[in-house]
């Protein structure tokens, strides 16, 4: 059973939507952000023996993009928390993968695609804290500006900030699709719901 809606559009929408965006972030952009991730993230981990932590779906594309870059001793692992399911907008968060490797004892590396309200980061991180982590590193590619944040969450590595805005690709989405764009991209608001 899938736990996704179907697209309420077509492609002819969603490629639309893809050519009306505004480059916020370019592949270049991106792929010194993520080097930069990188570097910070090793100065931080780089002695501990890490789990990277891969937030489905959105943090695949970064996570595989920093391990390449991680040049340490690390397992990689993934967890699915999702509250968006095919939709724009979030709802209760729903577990449908829970991590395999063991996280009591070691530092857990949460990787996800943006950090927006932190509904999800504080969920994640909680869960990781129950299980026992020693430490709990979050790194995100897009940071979201806005004043909705949950109090007291925050990224420990930040590769892009941006406004508020409703963006897509390096693993962003709009409704599961165009996570596969090269750069970040700003959905035209003349595109939205």
């Amino acid at each position: 059973m899938s736990l996704v809606k179907p697209l309420s559009a077509d492609i002819s929408l969603i490629q639309r939507l893809r050519s009306n965006s505004d480059c916020l972030f370019n592949a270049e952009e991106v792929d010194v952000a993520i080097h930069r991730m990188a570097e910070q993230i090793t100065a931080a981990l780089g002695d501990l023996n890490p789990l990277l932590l891969c937030v489905m779906n959105g943090g695949l594309l970064l996570s595989g993009r920093l391990a390449s870059l991680l040049d340490f001793p690390m397992q990689i692992d993934y967890l699915h928390a999702t509250r968006y399911r095919g939709e724009t907008s979030g709802s209760d968060l729903q577990w449908i993968s829970y991590p395999r490797e063991a996280i009591f004892g070691r530092p857990v590396l949460l990787v996800d695609d943006i950090l927006d309200e932190g509904n999800t980061l504080k969920a994640v991180k909680e869960y990781c804290i129950t299980q026992g982590a020693s430490q709990v590193y979050s790194a995100v590619l897009v940071e979201k500006i806005h004043d909705r944040r949950i109090e007291g969450i925050e990224a420990d590595c930040i590769g892009l900030r941006i406004e508020d805005e409703f963006v897509f690709g390096c693993g962003l989405d709009y409704k599961g699709y165009l996570r596969n764009a090269p750069g970040i991209f700003a959905v035209s608001p003349k595109d939205l719901p």
